[in-house]
């Protein structure tokens, strides 16, 4: 069998959780479980956080499964409905909606549904992705309010930049602003805001990326934030080249050896969700000790250099990220976030709980 697998923590993930009710104890949460738990799969880490409030997926199919599994818990679409037709499901299985757009309101004043549905409407604070501008926003809240079909109507806006210098102070204002006298629940932090700014925490904090053990600040560790690795990238060396000075390894021959080297072979490669544009260099474990990737990555291989590491053979283990290497070291190396190398574990890594 392949030696390549991704290993979950289910007690990180747990830890994690934890870390987020120590900074919100006041506040309810949706654990958000998009992309198959950011990679993880999505009923594994329901499971493991069935002490959260809700979860919040992106579409009406993964709702559905978490019903059809058991759970119970608040469950939110974070991109709502796309049509009435899928109004019916979201009454049948008690599923609230984040609406965004007068379409989306047009649809339940028509709809004549047996039950209520909670709806979280979204304000553009700022983001100017989803969301109703703020001279939209009182006119959208008194139609919700008047319409049949709509149970309790949470207010939500979301963060541009809690992870970056300017935090969250002009979008939180004109928060403030519309939502002041307001008697209504209130989802505003995501992860980043979670951890800095707990004016912003609300009635909902809707953890994500913390929650599996990245951080969500460029210049912040995981380690240093309390959060705990839950996936951990594994695979071992499954061949050896020794390559005189002046060798090329890999297509495109990107690296070239300076002086005699041992490579390695390592079982993963970007068909398995490791990032091709990875650079010479990026970090990796090998029996435990730090060393690099060397040229391009493969799509089922990449190289990673052994020269003065003992003991480094065929069979040896290897760490792409997770325990004991951050995922953000990764994602820094080959120009992206831990969100994208976590969601895109491919489909054929076998997966096993820890």
């Amino acid at each position: 069998m392949r030696p390549l697998q991704a290993k979950i923590n289910l007690s990180a993930l747990k830890h994690n959780f934890g870390v987020v009710r120590g900074h919100a104890p006041q506040s309810r949460t949706i654990a958000v479980i998009k992309a198959n738990g950011y990679g993880h799969g999505m009923l594994r880490v329901a499971r493991a956080l069935e002490a959260a409030e809700g979860y919040a997926v992106l579409n009406v199919g993964e709702a559905v499964a978490l019903r059809e599994a058991g759970f119970k818990q608040a469950i939110l679409l974070l991109e709502g409905f796309f049509s009435a037709d899928e109004l019916p499901t979201l009454a049948e299985h008690r599923l609230a909606s984040v609406i965004h757009c007068q379409e989306q309101i047009e649809m339940l004043e028509m709809a004549g549904l047996p039950v209520k549905i909670n709806v979280f409407l979204k304000l553009n604070s700022g983001m100017n992705r989803l969301g109703f501008r703020p001279e939209a926003f009182g006119a959208a809240l008194q139609r919700l309010q008047a319409a049949r079909s709509v149970g309790q109507i949470t207010l939500m806006t979301h963060f541009a930049c809690a992870d970056e210098v300017q935090g969250i102070a002009a979008q939180l204002a004109c928060f403030d602003r519309l939502a002041t006298g307001l008697d209504a629940p209130r989802s505003l932090a995501n992860s980043a805001a979670i951890l800095r700014f707990p004016q912003a925490h609300g009635d909902w904090v809707r953890p994500g990326i913390m929650l599996y053990g990245s951080s969500p600040f460029a210049d912040t560790s995981a380690v240093s934030l309390d959060l705990k690795p839950v996936m951990t990238l594994t695979s071992a060396i499954i061949g050896l080249q020794d390559l005189p000075a002046g060798e090329a390894v890999g297509y495109g021959a990107t690296f070239r050896a300076e002086q005699p080297t041992r490579a390695g072979i390592v079982a993963c490669g970007y068909a398995d969700g490791y990032p091709r544009h990875a650079p010479t260099g990026t970090p990796v474990l090998v029996n435990g000790q730090r060393s690099r990737i060397l040229g391009r990555v493969s799509m089922d291989m990449l190289c990673v250099d052994l020269t003065g590491i003992s003991g480094a053979g065929i069979g040896s283990p290897v760490v792409l990220w997770g325990e004991g290497l951050p995922v953000e070291e990764i994602a820094a190396a080959a120009g992206t976030i831990s969100y994208e190398l976590l969601c895109a574990l491919a489909a054929r890594v076998p997966v096993v709980e820890v």
